[in-house]
């Protein structure tokens, strides 16, 4: 029986999946911080560039200081940083250089381990983006196989880049990363011995999510294939379409024989803390979910999910999700089945709503559906359907960004930014609007402590305190009186 280990992702993924990347901010992480360094995690799936420009964006929080923070509460556990071939916050390919300073900048800040997820499973693309973590004292690399289910995608195509990752040095580990949840046990049983079979002994992980209720199942049977590994999330945080739940997974491996050396105590605390940290917010949990072999046509990942009906609602087109995730699928095959994965989950989206929404396919197409096609993001697995081909060709846009520029080299951004700016605040602000990291830094440091048990409280009075049309509210209770009075609203509470 195999000594298994169990890689957190509820701050990450788990985040991503269920809550749109929103339902965590530094208060709430640093909060169970202490907790989950306790249980005995190998890693905690903290972030990625996408999820720091969130921290920016919508919280106003520097995720620099997030992740410094996160790191001196967490000593004992690496904080992994997920990266999706060469981009950082910003969809747009970086230079090798600007890429070397954010992992260093990553690393600095108090990163240990990186996971490198290319969009295209390019193998090269991931050992150049190893090599260069390694270099600037990145502790762990490990390289992801990213699943899915197309004419391109056999275990051949898998074999191969396990073997090419496995040769290269500076790569620690592989993983096999599934954000769909598509791989089924049968698959699985020939697939992951396969890709076992080519990587010696480097280390192989699993990464699934519940969304069809097939990856717990293949996570039970992972570790007679060479899986030494698996990723979970933790109370409201997991299941669904986020990953697997840990306390159920540690539970149901060990009653088949296998060892997990971990804080039982501590792991159901920090599963009880995401569940209260949901029911403070009013964010969905995560609950097991029926198959579903429609799925298969559209393949969103979990994280995508949650986004897409977060757009879709703020876009009063919530009722038009059947028709969107039915042209997603077309979509996929036309552009020839890229992996739908972060940056091209979100490319397919768009242009499925584009497509649904207008009178015409591909009547408008966006940016970076079109640098797609241009081969900005590597030579598509297929050659893209010629009718769509010769629309993006057809279009003045096309035109203009055959011919748009590279990134610049990096002192020349730093001059036209700022020379003065420190790496933290300079990679912001090359990537980021100019005027979303000024309210960042006017918001000045973000809290750090978070009771969900007073959240309720807090969001009622802070409704409250908006209003304007009461002169005096009073609040009394045995040993506490609280008052609101005046406009603007002043706040007295006496205990």
């Amino acid at each position: 029986m195999a000594n298994i280990q169990i890689v957190e992702t509820s701050l990450r993924d788990g985040n991503q999946s269920l809550w749109a990347a929103l339902g965590i901010d530094t208060a709430k992480t640093l909060t169970i911080a202490p907790v989950m360094d306790r249980v005995g995690f190998k890693a905690i799936d903290f972030t990625t560039s996408t999820h720091m420009g969130v921290a920016v964006r919508y919280k106003k929080e520097d995720p620099w200081e997030r992740i410094r923070l996160m790191a001196k509460a967490t000593p004992n556990t690496p904080l992994q940083f997920l990266s999706t071939g060469f981009r950082f916050i910003s969809w747009e390919t970086a230079s090798p250089e600007f890429m070397q300073l954010a992992f260093a900048t990553l690393v600095k800040n108090g990163i240990r381990r990186f996971a490198l997820a290319d969009p295209m499973n390019n193998a090269d693309s991931n050992i150049a983006c190893a090599r260069m973590i390694k270099k600037v004292g990145g502790e762990f690399v490990i390289a992801a196989l990213v699943f899915s289910v197309s004419p391109i995608h056999q275990d051949a195509h898998y074999v191969e880049r396990a073997r090419k990752l496995a040769a290269s040095p500076d790569v620690d580990a592989i993983y096999i990363k599934d954000p769909g949840g598509l791989l089924t046990p049968l698959r699985a049983r020939v697939m992951i011995p396969a890709v076992k079979a080519v990587i010696g002994d480097r280390p192989l992980e699993f990464h699934s999510h519940c969304t069809i209720g097939l990856g717990e199942l293949v996570y039970m049977d992972a570790p007679e294939w060479g899986i030494t590994t698996v990723q979970c999330a933790s109370g409201a945080a997991s299941d669904g379409i986020s990953n697997p739940p840990a306390e159920r997974v540690v539970a149901n491996l060990r009653e088949l024989g296998h060892q997990i050396d971990i804080d039982d105590q501590a792991l159901a605390e920090v599963g009880r803390y995401f569940t209260r940290l949901a029911e403070a917010e009013g964010l969905p949990a995560g609950c097991p979910q029926a198959f579903d072999a429609a799925y298969f046509h559209h393949q969103l990942p979990g994280g995508m999910i949650g986004t897409m009906r977060r757009h879709l609602d703020e876009s009063a087109l919530a009722h038009l999700e059947g028709a969107v995730v039915e042209e997603l699928g077309r979509v996929r095959q036309e552009l020839g089945w890229p992996i739908v994965m972060t940056p091209f989950s979100q490319m397919l989206l768009t242009q499925a709503v584009m497509n649904v929404t207008r009178k015409e396919r591909y009547a408008v197409v966006p940016d970076e559906v079109i640098r797609y096609a241009l081969g900005r993001f590597g030579k598509p697995n297929l050659p893209i359907a010629p009718e769509v081909m010769d629309r993006i060709d057809s279009l003045p846009r096309t035109r203009e960004l055959r011919q748009e520029p590279v990134m610049p080299p990096l002192t020349e951004l730093r001059k036209r930014i700022g020379m003065e700016l420190c790496d933290e605040e300079f990679l912001l602000r090359a990537t980021m609007p100019a005027e979303q990291v000024d309210a960042m830094k006017a918001a000045g440091p973000a809290p750090q402590t978070y009771n969900p048990d007073l959240a309720p409280v807090m969001h009622l009075l802070h409704r409250l305190a908006a209003r304007r049309d009461i002169a005096r509210l009073s609040v009394h209770k045995s040993g506490f009186k609280l008052e609101l009075r005046g406009t603007p609203v002043l706040y007295k509470a006496t205990a």
